[in-house]
C-alpha cells in the first residue's frame, strides 16, 4: 500500500478575509481545495468543475489504497 505525506502551508487571501492551512494528506488537500473552490466560483460552479476530475476516472477506479496491489 502506498502512503502520501504531504508538507505544505497554504495562505489564501480575498477581500473578506484569510486563512491558512496546513494539509498532511491528500485528503485534507482535497477538503481545503475544494472549499476554496466554493468560496470562489460558488457551489454549482465549484461541483462542476469537481466533475471534470472525476470524468477521467473509471466509477469503480480503486485508486492507491486498492488491497490488492500490496
Amino acid at each position: 500500500m502506498t502512503t502520501v505525506t504531504l508538507q505544505a502551508d497554504i495562505k489564501a487571501k480575498w477581500p473578506q478575509g484569510q486563512s491558512s492551512y496546513s494539509p498532511g494528506s491528500p485528503e485534507e488537500l482535497a477538503i481545503i481545495g475544494i472549499d476554496l473552490l466554493v468560496k470562489e466560483l460558488g457551489t454549482q460552479a465549484a461541483q462542476a468543475f469537481i466533475g471534470q476530475v472525476f470524468e477521467k476516472y473509471p466509477a469503480d477506479h480503486m485508486g492507491a489504497h486498492n488491497p490488492g496491489r500490496d
